[in-house]
């Protein structure tokens, strides 16, 4: 059988080989594959200035210093930290509400529901509107004095749309809130600065652009109240996350934020032409978007299809790899919480389909998977006609 296309990238990303050749040259003995926490020789120095050095990569990318960069496992650890870490610092005061929203990666929705359920935080979780879209009237109607933080993600990691963070962070800051926004999908896709946006924290990955999967971080603004650390032994990255640096992914990650600032131009303008090449070609199957296409990011395109079984049309399309949602709930056998939360019918959130693409897709493997799908979705729809 001849390997899928790959159009998953939302789920993770191919490590971008010039990212590679980094972190192998921090793996063997003619490398720096020292600890960084070593300062008595000169391997441990090495280590320390490549760390250093990726976690200026990383950085610059959001326009943010390198001392709010806590290097953690992933976004995921990442918003652990800020919601369990924040709730846990302040269990004991008035301001025991968060703020957050349905479509949120599950990472946020199941911290959310821990904090509530161990610690009595009350969670508001606000609804997106018909396009995908989590509003600033909608935060409004539901903050208050007691609210502690408001956390949402700038990228939606099913249907791509994008929150407007900086209104959001206005408003959080205005009732005396902290603001959290999960950035694993927009980062190096789409502008983030930190210091435009006001913003108190943000979570990171690598693998969502071209990096290591195990690695990513946490920033933290100078200034804001720092959450509990969740993970001890050593008070490695300033005391709030211990363990052994992994240089090698770390590296990689900075090597993928760096070139992603370096290639984001032209990454952008060539991920929105794949996007309409593929949308182009599967209109004339009369397919319904799934989210704003005007506020999404570039790479991704979600989409319902009409008059077939969800699961006969995902298992046929046997020269693409597609998803029909998160990775992370592909093992539920539910309609897309997403899809529902936007409206969408059980039926057609079981058709629909996340097409993403990145770097490395072609025009021609867009124009395969169009036809690929084309065939397939006519062949599966005519016999649900011909049955009716």
């Amino acid at each position: 059988m001849n390997t899928p296309i790959y159009l998953d990238y939302a789920a993770s990303t191919p490590v971008d080989k010039r990212v590679a050749e980094k972190m192998a040259q921090c793996l063997t003995l003619d490398g720096s594959f020292g600890n960084a926490a070593s300062k008595s020789h000169i391997y441990g120095w090495q280590a320390a200035e490549l760390v250093d050095i990726a976690r200026n990569d990383v950085a610059d990318l959001i326009n943010a210093d390198s001392r709010e960069i806590i290097f953690t496992s992933g976004a995921t650890e990442s918003d652990n930290l800020a919601i369990i870490g924040l709730a846990l610092a302040n269990r004991d005061t008035p301001r025991r509400h968060i703020i957050t929203s349905t479509i949120e990666h599950k990472a946020i929705l199941d911290c959310a529901f821990f904090v509530s359920k161990l610690f009595g935080f009350k969670i508001t979780y606000l609804p997106p509107n018909d396009k995908g879209l989590i509003t600033p009237e909608a935060l409004e109607q539901v903050i208050d004095d007691n609210t502690l933080l408001v956390s949402l993600m700038h990228a939606n990691n099913e249907i791509g749309t994008i929150t407007d963070i900086k209104a959001m962070t206005k408003i959080a800051h205005e009732h005396g809130a902290l603001m959290h926004s999960d950035c694993a999908q927009s980062a190096g896709k789409i502008a983030i600065d930190v210091r435009d946006l006001d913003i108190d924290y943000l979570s990171l990955s690598a693998h969502k652009i071209y990096g290591p999967k195990g690695i990513g971080a946490f920033y933290i603004k100078q200034g804001s109240p720092k959450p509990v650390a969740m993970i001890h032994g050593g008070g490695h990255e300033m005391g709030m996350r211990s363990g052994t640096l992994a240089t090698h992914q770390i590296v990689g990650m900075g090597e993928a934020y760096k070139i992603a600032k370096q290639e984001f131009k032209q990454d952008a303008k060539r991920l929105l032409d794949l996007r309409e090449r593929l949308l182009n070609g599967l209109l004339p199957l009369g397919v319904i978007v799934n989210g704003d296409l005007a506020e999404r990011v570039p790479n991704n395109l979600n989409v319902s299809f009409k008059d077939v079984d969800g699961e006969n049309f995902l298992l046929s399309l046997r020269k693409i790899a597609v998803s029909t949602g998160s990775a992370c709930t592909s093992a539920s056998l539910n309609p897309s919480y997403v899809l529902k939360a936007l409206g969408v019918s059980d039926d057609l959130a079981y058709s629909s389909l996340r097409i993403s693409f990145g770097r490395f897709t072609t025009e021609e493997e867009i124009d395969l998977a169009v036809e690929h799908i084309s065939e397939v979705y006519q062949r599966l729809a005519h016999k649900n006609l011909w049955k009716m």
